[in-house]
């Protein structure tokens, strides 16, 4: 197994953040952007959930997007840097009796708020027991935490990446402990161009989740080199700082908020390949009667024959979503790249010069 091994920048860095999150932040009031803190597109169905969270758990929430995928019932759910327990409670209403949440941070205050309200919320969705598990650890090290391989169905993520100092060992060891089919659904912070060196030793704009985060296109080969063949993109938006301060450090750098779903699927195409198919989505996902969004440009209608790539029929196909489609086709054929997937023939289309030419 990989080890992995911080310098000496990488450890002041990550104790910076272990303060900042532990002791200086005592709840999302004192956060001095809105990077780490929106609720916006919050689905009608998660509101009565998010009700019977204590609020104590609801004030220690620093999220930047939502992280609760589809069909999660009796799945077992990870939750790299889960804080105080937000999320992961809401998730333990979703995942049921029969199925199971692990959260995961370094933080230890954060943590302890976390177990403190376990029996509250037990309560609260009238189960018999428990079904979350709060372990103190780093995502960069889920090893150290006995978390085996192909163990876990979901993992999620919400505005904490960023925080890690070795992002290609998160992703590494999200990829090693989700069963195949699985997918890593996270929110996070990126940026439109790579931070500088001296921006990230800033413990405020680190802390803030803006001075740790990825260019998207590091991001995106990133992901690629670590399993993750083909990165989808749910939603995004911009964020503004609203800090005058913060803004003049941080310069020209434009900063968004991404939800991604990762598949852990092998033989994912580099490209959108066309093979002919295409699914039609059948409306049984709950919460989605009409329409299921698998990513931000794939939007599948009820009962409409939706054409798709062979990595989008595959990460139909081959994960917990296949019962919910019909699926037309398969990949004995190619038509070369899917149209409007960005990518074509890069050769002029049209007959070649029949009064010669050199080679």
């Amino acid at each position: 197994m990989q080890e992995t091994t911080l310098k000496k920048g990488q450890t002041d860095i990550q104790d910076n953040v272990r303060q900042y999150y532990g002791e200086t932040l005592t709840g999302s009031s004192d956060l001095q952007t809105n990077a780490c803190c929106t609720d916006a597109g919050l689905p009608n169905y998660v509101k009565p959930i998010l009700s019977q969270v204590h609020d104590e758990v609801l004030m220690r929430y620093y999220g930047c997007g939502l992280v609760l995928p589809e069909l999660l019932d009796g799945l077992t759910v990870l939750d790299l840097g889960c804080g105080a327990g937000r999320d992961v409670y809401v998730l333990s209403k979703l995942v049921g009796e029969k199925g199971r949440v692990i959260g995961v941070d370094m933080t230890e205050e954060q943590l302890a708020v976390a177990r403190e309200h376990q029996d509250h919320h037990r309560q609260a969705f009238g189960h018999a027991e428990s079904n979350v598990l709060f372990l103190h650890g780093y995502i960069e090290r889920l090893h150290e935490l006995e978390l085996a391989n192909n163990s876990v169905d979901i993992i999620v993520s919400n505005c904490v990446i960023n925080l890690a100092v070795d992002k290609a060992a998160v992703l590494r060891e999200a990829f090693r402990v989700l069963k195949p089919g699985g997918e890593l659904y996270f929110s996070d912070v990126y940026a439109d161009r790579r931070i500088p060196k001296a921006l990230t030793l800033d413990p405020v704009l680190y802390g803030e989740c803006l001075s740790g985060a990825l260019y998207w296109n590091d991001f995106q080969n990133l992901a690629k080199a670590h399993g993750f063949d083909d990165p989808r993109l749910v939603d995004d938006r911009p964020i503004t700082i609203g800090n005058t301060e913060i803004a003049a450090r941080t310069g020209n750098i434009k900063f968004f908020s991404a939800t991604y779903r990762l598949f852990k699927l092998a033989g994912l195409e580099p490209a959108c390949e066309d093979y002919g198919q295409s699914v039609v989505y059948r409306g049984t996902i709950p919460h989605h009667p009409h329409a299921f969004i698998l990513d931000k440009h794939h939007l599948i209608e009820t009962g409409k024959q939706f054409p798709v790539c062979g990595n989008t029929w595959r990460m139909l196909h081959d994960t917990r979503f296949a019962q919910h489609f019909d699926f037309f086709g398969n990949f004995d054929k190619h038509f070369g790249i899917f149209s409007g997937c960005g990518t074509s023939i890069p050769y002029d289309n049209h007959a070649a010069d029949v009064t010669g030419g050199c080679c």
